[in-house]
This record gives structure tokens, sequence and C-alpha cells, in this order.
């Protein structure tokens, strides 16, 4: 078998004890729950360092790993854009968005936007989930996933690969295993930081024939200076300078402070504060991913010029430069995450689906009805997703680049609605409609055009910025079409200068390092000595 020829004993070994161990925890964990199912239900119990550590163990999966890697193989570190930008949007997101959260008490998103705007917002914002679940998040792993395991299984086509990895994924689900995995998701955190530790050591080691410092210097003195560029010209067909000011901190914005999957995570803290430090603290983490992932991925075109795919340059680095043991290792946890992310997505899609659409349209279901169609459901999910999954290289020549992509033509009029929502009085119900209709018509011109027609030469992070400003200039015509908003009903739901007032009294009587906008600046001042670094 190619396995047993690709993966050594040790590795074997490393790799059964991984899973071993995570399925233990998960059985013991899923006792104890049982048992304390109120209090957790209670929630908000979870302290900063868990939340830093969730939040970067949430993004930095096998897709981020294969997609990163790739990017920066192919393109350059100009990718490290997305990364640093999050550091700066947390920022954004302490001072600004999670006190408005906690203030409404709401849990999840879609529930703040229905309380702002209603149910047709809710119902957009499932739907827009359910799209980017299947064709978004589900292909994009099963595709970083099949280019990691086609190495062990070289004489399988993709889409057996995928196949495989979502009737996996789907199992998992079925067994429980979810729950396994997202108990010990601080270990899966903590496990990826020693595999991108040890993807950057072995690297920069195998550049310099056995010397990590010669390895960097050989990086540094002969690749293209370009290619260890963040700031690019505007003609730059990856990361142009005018997509990195517009296109990059709206998808950001969108990731970071709408996204229900890293919301949830600092909803759940003990405090405000800890909230706060828990944000800063994943920003921060996400600025190690130049050293950890992007310049080793940029330093392997050195190792393996003139791969015919870029995103297998991970495969390539696991196989082929890292050590026994640490290979079983990362084989296990890509494994975990990509089986793990897949039966969420899998999950909350079927979900959605099922209880934000079918429930609507058949009322009248039992539970018992409604979970057999949930599982049709999660079936044709799975299957949709392994048909599109192959159709990704025609789109951008990276993983990275597609979901980017992606996100960039079809979130932005979401962008738009909360940013006016929390900050903007007048808008109302029928200006939210109007502007997720004509921001979603203008993604859709837009998104066919790029991919078909080639009539409209924009970039997409550019684009993202344009369909942004149509759907914000659509919601602010729409409000004026209906009365404005009870302010009442809308104040808990908006930012408010007051809250400003209060928290910079209670920030005096704090110590300094417990000030987060102390460590908001000091953050933001490392992000920006980073960047300078390479710009």
């Amino acid at each position: 078998m190619p396995l047993a020829h690709s993966l050594s004993w040790l590795d074997l070994a490393v790799f059964g004890g991984y899973l071993i161990g995570l399925l233990a925890l998960g059985i013991h964990d899923r006792r104890r729950q049982l048992k304390a199912r109120e209090h957790f239900l209670a929630g908000n119990s979870a302290s900063w360092p868990r939340i830093g550590f969730a939040l970067y163990a949430s993004t930095i999966s096998a897709t981020s790993l294969v997609g990163l890697t790739g990017a920066a193989y192919s393109h350059g570190i100009s990718v490290f854009n997305y990364e640093w930008m999050a550091a700066v949007v947390l920022t954004i997101f302490c001072a600004f968005v999670l006190p408005t959260y906690i203030k409404s008490q709401v849990f999840t998103v879609p529930e703040f936007l229905e309380l702002r705007y209603g149910k047709f917002v809710r119902t957009y914002v499932s739907a827009l989930s359910i799209v980017l679940g299947v064709f978004l998040d589900a292909a994009g792993g099963l595709f970083a996933g099949a280019v990691l395991f086609q190495i062990l299984v070289p004489d399988w086509p993709l889409w057996q690969v995928c196949t495989l990895l979502a009737v996996l994924s789907g199992g998992f689900l079925l067994a429980g295993g979810l729950r396994a995995v997202l108990m010990v998701e601080g270990i899966q955190g903590l496990v990826m930081v020693i595999v991108t530790s040890g993807i950057a050591f072995f690297t920069f080691r195998a550049v310099g024939n056995g010397d990590v410092l010669a390895g960097w210097s050989q990086m540094m003195n002969r690749l293209d200076p370009a290619h260890l560029k963040l700031v690019m010209p505007a003609s730059d067909p990856d990361m142009p300078w005018t997509g990195l000011l517009t296109g990059v901190p709206l998808i950001g914005f969108y990731f970071w402070c709408t996204n229900q999957i890293m919301v949830q995570r600092v909803l759940a803290a003990r405090s405000l504060d800890h909230g706060r430090w828990g944000s800063l603290m994943g920003g921060a983490l996400k600025l190690t991913n130049l050293f950890l992932v992007i310049l080793p991925g940029a330093a392997a075109l050195l190792l393996f010029p003139n791969l015919p795919q870029p995103d297998r340059v991970f495969s390539h680095i696991v196989f082929d430069i890292m050590p026994s043991g640490l290979v079983g290792l990362i084989v296990a946890a890509c494994l975990i995450s990509i089986l793990a992310n897949l039966s969420g997505i899998y999950n909350s899609t079927s979900t959605l689906l099922t209880m934000d659409f079918v429930r609507r349209l058949r009322p009248g279901m039992t539970d018992a009805q409604l979970i057999r169609t949930g599982q049709v459901i999660t079936v044709l999910v799975m299957v949709i997703s392994v048909l599109w999954t192959p159709q990704i290289v025609h789109f951008q020549d990276t993983l990275w680049k597609y979901l980017q992509a992606v996100l960039c033509y079809f979130v932005p009029p979401i962008a738009a609605v909360f940013l006016a929502g929390l900050f903007i009085k007048r808008v109302n119900r029928a200006g939210a409609a109007a502007g997720l209709i004509v921001g979603t018509a203008s993604s859709l011109v837009l998104f066919i055009d790029a991919f078909a027609f080639h009539v409209f030469p924009i970039h997409f992070l550019v684009a993202a910025v344009l369909i942004f400003a149509i759907a914000l200039a659509a919601l602010l015509i729409g409000s004026l079409t209906a009365p404005a908003p009870d302010p009442a009903v809308i104040a808990p739901l908006m930012f408010a200068k007051d809250i400003w007032r209060v928290e910079t009294a209670h920030l005096k009587t704090v110590k300094w390092y417990q000030n987060y906008r102390y460590l908001s600046i000091a953050l933001l001042l490392l992000t920006g000595a980073v960047v300078l670094w390479f710009a």
C-alpha cells in the first residue's frame, strides 16, 4: 500500500497515538459534558488564553497550511497581507463591535442582524452561509486534504480522495467525533504551533544544507526581491496595493467581526476584558504565520522549483523534508483538522437548510422528520462539494487565491449592512433589503464577468470595495423609502459614544497592562514594524 511505503513505523505510531488520544479525551469529556450540560449552556467561562488559541487554531487548519504555502511559493509573501490585517481588524473589533454584541445580549450574529433589520436579513445571511459552506469552506477543505493525501495515494484521482474524505467526515459527524475535536481545540492549536515551527525550522535547514541561519540567508539573497515584498504595484495580478487598502480590510472585517464561527469564540468569554485580551492574543499569533508558514513556503521555491501545481508544495515539505515522527504528527493533525472542519461545515449547512428553509415550508414536520431531512441534506451537500472541488483549479491557480476571491465577490453586502446598522441610526429594514438585493446582483455580475467574459478588468480585491459601495448606496437610498426605526429599539444594537466615555473613565482605574487600548496600540506597533520590515 502507498501509505506503508510513505510513512515510517515511527510516523504510523505517532499518527495512531494522536488519533487514539483525541478519541479517549473525547469519550471522557462526553461523559462530563452530559453531567454539565446545564452549566455549559450558561456559557461565558472561556479565559483569554483559551480564546486566543481557539481563534488561532480555527485559522491554521490544513486548508490554511496548503493555501498559504502554495500562495507564497507561487506569488511571494504578499499573501501575508491577509494575515497581518487580522491584527488591525481585531483592534477595531475590540473597540467598537464586541461591546455592542455584549450590550445587545445576543448569542449569534444572525440573531443580531434580525433584531436590527428583521427576518429577511437573517434569511439572507443563512442562505449565503449555505452557499459559502458548500462551495468555499467544504470544497476548500476537500481540496486541501486531497493535495496532501494524494502523495500517500498517488494513483487515486482527485475526486476519489475527496470522496473518501467526505465520507470519513460524515462518519465522524455521526459518531460524535466532532464533539471530541471541539473539546480539544486548544490542544489542536498548540499542536499546530509545534507543526508550523517544525515546518519553518526544517525547511530553512534544508535550504541551508543543515544550517538554519544559512537557509534564511540563502532565501533572502537568492529569491527574486519581489517575492519577498508585501506592498506590490497596482498592476500586480495577485495583491495590488489598491486591493491591500480596499478589499483586504473589507473581507477581514467580515471574517473577524461578522463570521459566526469566529465571533462565537469571543462571545464565550467570561468577561468583556477576557474577550478583548483573547482577541488581541489571536491577532498577535496571526503575525507568526509569516515566519512559520509563509516564508518557508517561499523558501521552498529553492528546494522544489517549477512545481506544476503550487498547492502541492506543502505536501513536498512534509514528506521530503520533515523527519520521521514529525511527519506522522503533521499528517494526523491535518487529518483531524480536515475531518473536524468538514464535519462542522456539513452539520451547520444541513442545519441551516433544514431549520431556516425546509421547516418554514413545512412547519408541521415532526422532530423525527426533521432529523431524517437533515441527514438527507447532509449527504446531498457532501455530494455537491465533492463534485465542485475539482473545479477550483479552473477559477484560480492557488487554493488561497480562490478562497479570497469568492469572499471578495459575495460578502461585501453583508459588511455594508452590518457597518451601517452599527453606526447609522436612519437605516432600516427596507434599506437593508435593498442593499442586500442590489449588492448581490452586482456581486453576481462581476463574479460571472471575472471568470467568463472579462468585460470589466477589475481585480477581485478592488471589486470587493466597489460592491460594498453599491450595496451601501442602495441601503441608504432604500432606507429613505420607509420611516426611521424606533430609536429605543435599535439603541442596544448600535455603538454609542456614551459607551466610549464610560469605558475611558473605567480604564483609568485598571493597571496599564490590562488596558486593552494600550495592548491594541502595542499590537498595531508590532504589526507596523513587521510590515515595514518587508514592505
